[in-house]
């Protein structure tokens, strides 16, 4: 269906020349989304996707354990589409803050990134809705400290952005002027809300996406929020009990066909085509999500069978062990206290999972050793070694 173009284009002064800004119409689209029998296809395949996906929270022994990697995989990948170099495992070693050498700047950003999701899923929990005082907090956290800490952390911007280019008048986008962000954003918090007609969830999530990004409220970090938001709706719908779709990968993967939906979106009004992109993504991130589980519970496993051949040793090593699923980077006096094992015992079940080829020694040092679960490591690190993709 062919629709006029989804806002209006204005004129703006800045640093001395003249560029076009473009102002979204408020959602949701009109006309109204043209159903062809193909999109509602892939839309109901995305949600039995995302069924399959949740399902996994309950199919799981502890699902805490796969969360816990998995949100900080994520947090690698959002963050690298913004041009951060930080590994999952840099990420790891950053949060045991006791660890020497440490890398800092970019891991830094990561973990801000993780502390903004948890701040946002810990708000819903406690029956906060999900609206702009919520999005400006976790954007507060989001850029509490490193390169964003300047962008003004937590408000909507008051000066003019863009995307592409080194100057508005030369940008492949510019969203709207600083004076029409808030009623902007207010409109969309409305959508977010039922207002003015109920939306159902993951097309509220695929709309809502699209809106954010176009007016990019903020100076700085609107992709990674722009991304949160998704798993927040879904998270607050209920149509997922455990935060665990992100398409943080597949965007990064598709970063062309993502500008190219999003921009045929704000010209041609062509809601449809990127449905079917959103849905597509839905589908094979959610499916991947569901595999690396399933071969993370199922290593879990062939590796509890091979400690238990240890005889004696074997229910201390398990409780190491259970730990590495929690943090598969870690450090022998970080297990003494989530264990309450001593040293020696610690440190000789360390010396177990290493001699089985479990676990690894990272650091190559004699002292403050690092320790990682290796295999468990690569399968969560499968995605985020692509090459530099970013685009935002």
């Amino acid at each position: 269906m062919k629709r006029n173009i989804q806002g209006k284009t204005v004129v703006i002064s800045t640093a001395g020349e003249q560029a076009t800004a473009f102002v979204p119409t408020p959602l949701p689209p009109k006309p109204p989304i043209d159903w062809t029998p193909s999109l509602r296809k892939r839309f109901d395949e995305a949600l039995l996707a995302l069924g399959r996906l949740d399902s996994v929270a309950l199919l799981l022994p502890d699902v805490s354990l796969f969360l816990y990697s998995y949100v900080r995989k994520e947090a690698v990948l959002s963050s690298m589409i913004e041009g951060t170099q930080s590994s999952l495992s840099d990420l790891l070693l950053f949060e045991l803050q006791e660890a020497p050498g440490a890398p800092f700047d970019d891991a830094r950003e990561v973990s801000n990134y993780v502390a903004a999701l948890e701040h946002g899923l810990n708000r819903l929990q406690e029956g906060f809705p999900l609206s702009l005082r919520l999005l400006r907090e976790m954007h507060a956290y989001l850029l509490q400290s490193g390169r964003g800490q300047h962008q003004t952390p937590g408000e909507f911007r008051r000066s003019q952005n863009w995307i592409g280019g080194t100057r508005p008048g030369n940008a492949v986008f510019v969203p709207p002027p600083p004076e029409k962000v808030t009623s902007c954003m207010g409109d969309l918090e409305k959508f977010l809300h039922d207002d003015p007609e109920q939306t159902p969830p993951l097309l509220k999530a695929a709309l809502a996406h699209v809106q954010f990004e176009t007016i990019h409220p903020f100076l700085d970090g609107n992709g990674r929020l722009g991304r949160l938001l998704i798993t927040l709706l879904l998270y607050e719908a209920g149509v997922q009990r455990q935060p665990l779709l992100y398409l943080s990968l597949y965007f990064k993967t598709h970063r062309q066909a993502y500008y190219d939906f999003l921009n045929r979106v704000r010209t041609e009004g062509d809601w449809e085509a990127w449905l079917g992109f959103f849905a597509d993504a839905v589908v094979e991130t959610s499916t991947q999500s569901v595999t690396t589980a399933q071969r993370l519970e199922a290593l879990a496993q062939k590796d509890r069978e091979a400690i238990q051949s240890l005889g004696r040793p074997a229910g201390s090593v398990l409780r190491i062990h259970h730990e590495m699923l929690l943090r598969p980077v870690t450090i022998s006096r970080l297990l003494e206290r989530s264990t309450g094992l001593s040293h020696v015992t610690v440190n000789k079940a360390l010396e177990h999972l290493c001699t089985l080829g479990i676990a690894s020694e990272l650091t190559g040092a004699k002292r403050n050793r690092v320790f990682g679960y290796t295999a468990y490591l690569n399968i969560l690190n499968e995605g985020t070694e692509l090459p530099d993709l970013s685009f935002d």
